[in-house]
């Protein structure tokens, strides 16, 4: 069976460095916000071109913190994609505020900027952007609006470390943005992990604070904080990781840019690059079928393992059954159709040639 990811083969590349970093955070007696973690802010920081990184908890807890230090709450309302992951629209309603759905472009998955006006109000705060399975959004038109209406911009940058817009970096194209770490990310840490990039100053400060119980000092407390701090030991292994992070998204590159190349079936939907080569890290490799299930059958009984992100719409999940009733047609059909395909910086290019293959010779049944 060909894996969709062997998260297992990926991190033993770095087994020695990994095991010293455990090593030396062990023996240093400090495991709570130390030395570790600073380091890896800046560095995350000097990567992605922004003034202050900042450690937390994970990329949800990223983004409900940064809408709490903007002080957006209930009355208050902000855009977000219609088809994203379910975290960037929790981070809103943890918060008070009122998401608003707005439609994907079809070809991009990305927010479509030509959807956004539409559904601003009084009461619009804030667009927070998804650059969906890697690929940045086309922000330009994105920043015009929000210059217009004075809107904050928010980016959900858990999928796209690395991927590039107009010779900057995701994580730099707002006014704040939230990152997550988890193991499968093209960033992955050993757990859960997450970090907040932005050039705002007063907004760093008040985020040092909320992070961390709503304290600059210990035991005196500005404000109703959080417990969301990136865990030392886990700061290491990032960094040594990030070393790696562009080789790693090129190699992505380069298995996406075989699919798009080689795969020619009248079934299956290829995903489309707006912008750059550099815009897009392939996170995860998304295709369309209108079968779906027969598609990831077939896959499955050519020992190729598939996956869904995301086979539920947002405002289809019980969670917020207050939107079951309401039609996103764009969003529904996305969900209903998208298949997965393995793409990893470990996938043998024989693999990817295999996959190719198979699905080359896919006929709905």
């Amino acid at each position: 069976m060909i894996p969709f990811l062997d998260l297992k083969k990926i991190n033993l590349r770095h087994e020695e460095a990994i095991l010293n970093s455990v090593h030396k955070v062990l023996h240093s007696g400090w495991y709570i916000l130390g030395e570790e973690v600073k380091s890896f802010e800046s560095e995350f920081a000097d990567y992605c071109g922004t003034k202050y990184a900042l450690g937390v908890a994970n990329g949800l807890d990223g983004l409900e913190l940064i809408i709490r230090a903007y002080d957006i709450g209930p009355g208050d309302e902000i855009i977000v994609p219609s088809n994203t992951y379910i975290a960037s629209i929790l981070s809103i309603s943890a918060n008070g505020a009122t998401p608003v759905l707005v439609e994907p472009n079809l070809l991009t998955y990305n927010l479509d900027p030509n959807k956004i006006e539409e559904s601003i109000t009084p009461n619009t705060k804030a667009i927070l952007v998804v650059h969906l399975y890697g690929q940045a959004c086309n922000m330009g038109p994105i920043q015009n609006i929000a210059e217009k209406y004075n809107l904050k911009i928010i980016e959900d940058c858990a999928q796209a470390h690395g991927a590039i817009y107009a010779d900057r970096k995701v994580g730099n194209l707002g006014d704040a943005a939230a990152f997550s770490f988890y193991p499968g990310k093209n960033l992955g840490a050993l757990g859960d992990g997450g970090a907040i990039t932005t050039n705002d100053e007063t907004l760093y400060s008040n985020l040092h604070a909320l992070r961390n119980y709503g304290s600059h000092k210990k035991y005196e407390n500005l404000y109703k904080g959080y417990n969301s701090r990136l865990d030392e030991l886990q700061a290491p292994i990032l960094s040594e990781k990030l070393k790696f992070l562009d080789l790693d998204n090129d190699y992505r590159r380069n298995i996406a840019s075989y699919y798009l190349n080689n795969i020619n079936n009248e079934h299956i939907v290829l995903p489309y690059v707006e912008e750059e080569p550099e815009s897009h890290v392939w996170h995860v490799f998304v295709v369309r079928t209108s079968n779906r299930s027969d598609f990831i059958r077939y896959m499955n009984d050519n020992e190729i393992q598939t996956m869904i992100h995301y086979p539920i719409p947002p405002h289809k999940q019980e969670a917020y059954k207050e939107w079951n009733e309401l039609t996103f047609p764009i969003s529904e059909k996305i969900h209903s159709e998208i298949v997965s395909l393995p793409i990893s910086p470990v996938l043998d290019m024989e693999d990817v040639k295999r996959i190719v293959e198979v699905v080359n010779e896919y006929r709905p049944h």
